[in-house]
Order: structure tokens, then sequence, then C-alpha cells
């Protein structure tokens, strides 16, 4: 494999920049959709008995949200993400900015295994968690998500 193919890569990725830009914003603001719908879903799931119809609904429902859109969500966030980090010279510049969005970002892809962990326990109907959890759980999307704005935005160092 030669490097021309590579350089041949990077040149297409620089003169579609604008397009991978906007479809890397729609995929994370579908996959933030899934990261803050869900836990409250589970707020609520908590609220049920086991195997009651409520309960079964709202696996369902998990399920859809958990595979049908936060999976692809963030399987494209991550490849419209690192084919960015191609077209750009952060790393070179010492954009330290985009270190701490990356680990910010990796929290969320920390927060949606969790997510699904817990959707797969109140599948097998073994949720050992109360709403008050899954409330307090629902916040910490919201706050690595106004973090990511704000650095993305202000670049601050």
């Amino acid at each position: 494999m030669s490097f021309s193919f590579l350089i041949d890569i990077q040149i297409f990725l620089i003169e579609h920049r604008d397009w991978l830009r906007a479809f890397h914003i729609i995929s994370f603001i579908a996959w933030m959709a899934g990261l803050l719908y869900l836990p409250r879903l589970f707020v609520y799931h908590a609220q049920t008995q086991p195997r009651s119809e409520a309960s079964e609904t709202f696996k369902i429902m998990e399920r859809r949200l958990y595979r049908g859109i936060m999976i692809p969500g963030m399987v494209l966030t991550f490849l419209f993400g690192v084919s960015l980090l191609f077209t750009s010279q952060y790393f070179a510049k010492g954009d330290y900015w985009m270190y701490l969005k990356i680990f910010l970002v990796l929290s969320l892809a920390s927060a949606h295994g969790h997510m699904g962990k817990w959707r797969r326990g109140f599948e097998l109907d073994q949720n050992t968690r109360g709403p008050g959890f899954y409330r307090v759980i629902n916040e910490v999307p919201t706050v690595i998500m106004i973090c990511i704005v704000f650095l993305v935005i202000f670049k601050p160092f």
C-alpha cells in the first residue's frame, strides 16, 4: 500500500470537510437524544413491576432506542469525528482543548456502555436500582454535552 493512497484520502476528506462536519453534528445530536432519553425511560421503568405490561412496553422502547438510534448515532459520531481529525492540524498546533473533547466523548461512550448494561438488566428483569439513581444519571450526559459545546465554540486552550 503506497502513501499516495493515504494522501488521496486526506485530500478527499479535506475537500468534503463541511459535509463531514454536518454529518458529525447530526449523528452527535441523534446519539445525544438517546443518551438524554434512555435514563428517563429507566426512571419510569424502575417504578413498574417486573413482567408487567408496562415493564414489557418499556423494554421494547429501550431496546429500539438503544439499538436503533444510540448505537448508530455513536458509531457515526466516531466515524465522522475521526475523519475530521484527518482534515485538521489540531494535534500539531497544540490545541489542547481537542484532547479534553476526546476525553469527554470517550466519557459519553462509557456512559453509553453503562446504559446498555442497565438496559440489559431491565430486559432480564434484574434491575437493582431505583428511579432516584437514574434521575441523577440522566444529568451526566447533559453536563458532558455542555462542556463539549463550550470547548468546540471557544477553544479555550
